[in-house]
């Protein structure tokens, strides 16, 4: 797929099929996290794959929306070694991880923390460890076609400002 075309069609999806991710496809997802740049090339990421259906669970409770957690047939917390380090690196890590998913036809959803430390006490994480975002990934329980649309149309149909809102030229 064009990367135009993914970015523009990519959507956050919170509803998946009951169909197992790949371990080919898991390994690429989670490949294009290691990929991603960072600051002085610290790479200060980890990525804990949460299989234990149990663990999982307690996860689901620590992040805005449950169901989003329980229902994905891939979960990846990205965690950071100490507070307020690498959350703009998580952040590249992450939407490379989504993009590379959505190129295999994978949806997925970043999910924010609403209990941070619950969340921190459900992995085994150290002390400095910190909990940047969940990432829920899964095939989509509605079809999706990237290729249905140009990617120009499906920037004009994304619910966003305007660019001319965004772009300041000086």
């Amino acid at each position: 797929m064009d990367v135009y075309l993914a970015i523009a069609s990519k959507r956050d999806v919170r509803e998946y099929a009951a169909t197992p991710v790949s371990d080919d496809a898991v390994h690429r997802i989670l490949d294009a996290g290691r990929l991603a740049g960072s600051a002085r090339n610290r790479q200060p990421w980890r990525f804990y794959v949460v299989e234990d259906p149990a663990v999982r669970d307690q996860l689901a409770e620590a992040v805005y929306v449950p169901s989003n957690v329980r229902g994905a047939a891939l979960v990846v917390a990205i965690t950071t070694g100490g507070k307020g380090s690498g959350g703009l690196d998580c952040g590249r890590a992450a939407q490379n991880m989504m993009l590379a998913a959505w190129g295999e036809g994978i949806v997925s959803c970043p999910n924010g923390l609403a209990d941070p430390d619950r969340a921190h006490a459900t992995l085994p994480l150290g002390d400095e460890e910190q909990i940047h975002t969940v990432l829920s990934f899964g095939y989509p329980a509605r079809p999706r076609d990237p290729i249905s649309r140009t990617a120009e149309q499906w920037s004009e149909a994304a619910n966003r400002r305007p660019l001319d809102d965004l772009v300041r030229r000086i």
